[in-house]
């Protein structure tokens, strides 16, 4: 299962607008499978991160799918980010 959870976040997704949601509304962006569903996402960041996430939207890009999660008011998304290497 470790390795399932590294193949559908491929990596932190950093632009000026995520970094100003990361502060604002709590939520991260993340590179992932395209083969990957809300659920899947939902599951691997969960484990990954010791987090609960409280919603997942995903957007299909021409270089692959993003994914932005929101986590509940129990997490800090800066926390999370800096352990994902946003930072």
């Amino acid at each position: 299962m470790t390795t399932l959870r590294h193949r559908i976040i491929l990596h932190a997704y950093v632009t000026e607008k995520s970094m100003d949601e990361m502060e604002r509304q709590n939520k991260l962006e993340f590179v992932v499978d395209r083969r990957a569903n809300r659920a899947d996402i939902r599951k691997a960041v969960e484990e990954t991160y010791q987090c609960k996430v409280e919603k997942v939207t995903v957007k299909i890009v021409r270089t692959g799918k993003i994914a932005t999660v929101r986590l509940t008011k129990d997490f800090s998304a800066e926390d999370i980010g800096s352990r994902a290497g946003v930072f």
